[in-house]
């Protein structure tokens, strides 16, 4: 299997060049990353583009899409939930589904929380591509446009994608990737919620309201993701760390 990525310079979003082999098959997964190294190794590789895969809507992974369209006359494939969102999908794919691109088998898996339709791939049972649900040593908000509900991000993230094989590698929708194995050991709130560290509830103000504050964890772009409960209505979420103020 052949893996190339570009990131964007300035959301650090992340486009996936997956292949079989050179001269053989291969997906784009997200488009948000600059396109033109992609497109040079799809030329140099020799490739057959065959589907562009969406984890998911936002803008900042899919403004290519219709660069590759055109380019390649491929579909766009993303979870029917958000067929809306997208403005229209070529091709709707649900949990458990299987894309074929040569030798590849690209299995999409419904991982919502960040997003309602958040799909993961994983491809021929070596790496999963988790989009804005599992980064390395973070993990997706739940108050992003589309977003669900701070259960199911966790239930997407300890009942689905920890269930995969330690050893498979991680290649998140921002920055670098990791590891299954390594996330389950190290992630902070993969850590909590698995009950191993000790967690200090503290009152903070949270998007500007009353809230109890768990955890604030790094986040991948060098500022921080809070996990936190407001009090007046007792819901959770995962929420960027600069709308926290916790100091009292």
């Amino acid at each position: 299997m052949i893996i190339r990525k570009t990131m964007h310079p300035d959301w650090l979003s992340n486009t996936w060049l997956v292949a079989d082999e050179p001269g053989g098959h291969g997906v784009v997964i997200d488009t948000g990353g600059p396109a033109e190294p992609i497109l040079e190794h799809i030329r140099t590789l020799d490739l057959t583009l065959t589907h562009v895969l969406c984890t998911h809507h936002h803008y900042d992974h899919v403004e290519h899409n219709g660069l590759y369209v055109r380019e390649f006359s491929v579909p766009v494939c993303g979870h029917g939930d958000e067929r809306a969102l997208f403005g229209g999908l070529d091709q709707a794919l649900a949990s458990g589904e299987t894309v074929t691109s040569g030798s590849l088998q690209v299995v999409a898996l419904h991982i919502p929380g960040h997003t309602c339709g958040q799909l993961a791939f994983v491809v021929d049972q070596q790496a999963v591509f988790t989009g804005d649900t599992l980064f390395r040593g973070s993990v997706g908000g739940t108050r992003a446009p589309g977003h669900t509900t701070f259960a199911d991000l966790r239930r997407s993230i300890m009942d689905v994608l920890m269930a995969l094989p330690r050893e498979m590698t991680v290649h998140p929708g921002h920055t670098e990737a990791t590891s299954v194995g390594h996330e389950w050991e190290h992630n902070p709130f993969i850590r909590a919620w698995r009950g191993l560290d000790e967690i200090q509830p503290k009152p903070c103000m949270a998007l500007g309201e009353a809230a109890t504050l768990f955890l604030r964890a790094p986040d991948y772009d060098g500022g921080t993701k809070c996990w936190v409960r407001f009090d007046d209505t007792g819901r959770e979420d995962v929420v960027a760390g600069s709308r926290v103020d916790d100091r009292g």
